[in-house]
């Protein structure tokens, strides 16, 4: 299964999840939105906005899942960790 996390380098949530994914693991394509620049950050901005419908973080994105926030049994359930 993809797993995507869409995260903010400053963000505690984010690390939580991240830190997660690394001890379960999961092998996951990381986007850390505030460090993108120009184009690149807008475009990111909008892929979050039109996956989770807002723009909070974290956001895990596994197979057809949306996950927004830290929620460790969401995503124990999801990946079947």
């Amino acid at each position: 299964m993809d797993v995507k996390l869409y995260a903010l380098s400053t963000c505690p949530y984010c690390r939580m999840t991240k830190r997660f994914l690394e001890e379960a693991g999961v092998e996951y394509e990381l986007t850390e939105v505030d460090l993108l620049e120009g184009a690149d950050k807008q475009a990111a901005i909008d892929e979050v906005k039109s996956i989770s419908g807002g723009t909070s973080f974290p956001v895990l994105v596994a197979g057809d899942e949306v996950i927004v926030g830290f929620n460790k049994q969401r995503i124990k359930d999801v990946l079947g960790t």
